[in-house]
């Protein structure tokens, strides 16, 4: 199918892109649809028995949930959220640079799991899915990691890096899955889904 199928199918809708996050803008700009970028703010809390795998997608859809109150017919919402894990333990965003430089030192020489949990919304159906890649770190020196956090303050990824940055450069020796998944938005599921949708 070629992009004016899924524009085609598309077109009834006014697409809304609920998340903050620069490269989920610049990775949902590829598939050229039109779309606006809306946040509500929530709290990013999840019950504390919940599967590790289970949280990015409880969060897009809580992430969807502030938008009902003023949602028109022809909207269509997506919001994500990516976490890193790592012997079962969730990597969030650092607090501070101490807190990411021992996110970078947990993970590594060590392979990691990326998952984001993309939800998609309507007035009249909701369809959420994950998508899961693998990251294979080689060592890391102290002087590398403190290099990293100085010169691109991370603070606003999970785990404490961007894929796409000096680091992903440097340390990653292998990916199993979506690169663009570890950035944010698994964007070909996301497309399948749409076409779908």
């Amino acid at each position: 199918m070629n992009n004016s199928t899924i524009s085609n199918i598309l077109s009834d809708y006014s697409i809304i892109l609920g998340s903050q996050s620069p490269r989920r803008k610049e990775l949902f700009a590829g598939l050229n649809l039109p779309f606006r970028v809306e946040v509500r703010e929530i709290d990013e809390d999840f019950p504390v028995m919940m599967p590790a795998f289970e949280v990015p997608e409880f969060l897009a859809i809580q992430k969807a949930i502030p938008f009902k109150t003023d949602f028109g017919k022809n909207d269509l919402l997506i919001t994500a959220d990516t976490i890193v894990l790592i012997d079962n333990q969730i990597l969030g965003k650092p607090l501070d640079y101490q807190h990411a430089f021992e996110m970078l030192q947990m993970l590594s020489g060590r392979k990691h799991t990326v998952i984001t949990g993309v939800c998609i919304t309507s007035t009249d159906k909701q369809v959420t899915f994950s998508d899961r890649t693998d990251v294979f770190f080689k060592m890391l020196s102290v002087d590398e990691i403190d290099y990293y956090l100085t010169h691109y303050q991370p603070y606003d990824k999970a785990g404490s890096y961007g894929v796409q940055e000096w680091i992903g450069y440097v340390a990653i020796e292998k990916i199993e899955g979506s690169y663009f998944n570890v950035m944010g938005l698994p964007i070909q599921r996301l497309y399948e889904e749409l076409l779908k949708f």
